[in-house]
């Protein structure tokens, strides 16, 4: 081994700097119809469970910071995406009256848009939408195979447990809180805003939700609306299950209207994939970002840049 290259190895291990990619917002549709989502990184890869037995997840992930919006719906179907609608909200409000199924599709377009693999193995026919499951080899397996997911995907709907720990998990004091406000105090109820420790709930069925961007405080890992405001689909089944048996997908944190114990973490509720209610919406996870840099010194001066997929060099 050439002594540059054995001083370039001992520097690795030793100097190493690591940049780790900023949350971020990614950008979707065709020229003129182009939306954001933007993204919180998830880190703490390998937490445990709360005492509910959710929120472990053994890699790091991304979740959207905000709800999807009903624009970002419109500007898709203009960029070419079919048979996904939603309502009755407008613009920067929650995309709601859409279907564990529709909320699939659009994850699907924003993985095709992107020139990415579709995370669903969807069919609409008949005005209808249907799943069929992935096969082992084509599966998610990161924290055990998950049929309904390709390993291939950039982005999906999140798993109960991808949406519990974006909510719930507290990053500095590995513990959990009881709201999605970083707290386990009863959140103040409003109509919007992004003031610590409230929650859009409580509110007059006829007022409708907030924006996706005024809904209330931030969880400890930088997401919003997740207590509150609507309803969102969970990618997984109810019974925990990935089998096409599962008729039932999970649904989480309450709306603008019920009490505070629909935001509590201790509360699931359930719902059939084909329901669309004007009090449900959805937001998306995502891989992380797909590379880190290492700068390494090394003799006098002499910079080397390695690129590497996170999680190996």
């Amino acid at each position: 081994m050439k002594k540059s290259t054995r001083l370039a190895a001992v520097l690795l291990t030793a100097f190493t700097l690591n940049i780790q990619p900023a949350a971020q917002a990614d950008t979707f549709g065709t020229s003129g119809n182009e939306f954001t989502i933007d993204f919180a990184n998830i880190g703490n890869a390998g937490n445990v469970a709360d005492t509910t037995g959710y929120g472990a997840v053994p890699y790091e992930y991304r979740v959207g910071k905000y709800e999807i919006t009903q624009d970002a719906i419109t500007k898709a179907t203009a960029s070419g995406m079919s048979n996904v609608t939603a309502g009755p909200w407008t613009g920067n409000q929650p995309a709601a009256n859409i279907s564990w199924y529709e909320a699939a599709a659009f994850v699907n377009f924003l993985n095709t848009n992107s020139a990415k693999t579709a995370a669903y193995d969807l069919t609409f026919s008949n005005g209808s939408w249907s799943m069929a499951l992935w096969s082992s080899e084509q599966a998610w397996t990161a924290g055990g195979t998950n049929l309904y997911r390709n390993k291939d995907a950039f982005y999906f709907l999140p798993s109960e447990n991808e949406w519990y720990k974006a909510a719930y998990y507290n990053p500095g004091g590995s513990n959990y809180f009881l709201y999605p406000t970083a707290s386990s105090s009863v959140p103040t109820a409003v109509a919007s805003g992004t003031n610590a420790g409230t929650a859009v709930y409580d509110q007059p069925f006829e007022q409708g939700p907030a924006g996706v961007d005024v809904a209330g405080a931030l969880s400890p890992y930088g997401t919003m609306g997740q207590g509150g405001n609507v309803w969102e689909w969970n990618e997984s089944a109810f019974d925990g299950s990935n089998s096409l048996s599962s008729e039932t997908r999970a649904i989480r944190g309450g709306d603008w209207f019920p009490t505070e114990l629909n935001l509590r973490s201790s509360l699931r509720n359930v719902d059939f994939p084909t329901i669309e209610n004007a009090n449900i919406g959805f937001r998306v996870a995502s891989v992380p970002e797909p590379s880190t840099y290492v700068l390494v010194l090394m003799g006098a001066g002499a910079l080397y840049l390695w690129k590497r997929r996170k999680g190996s060099l």
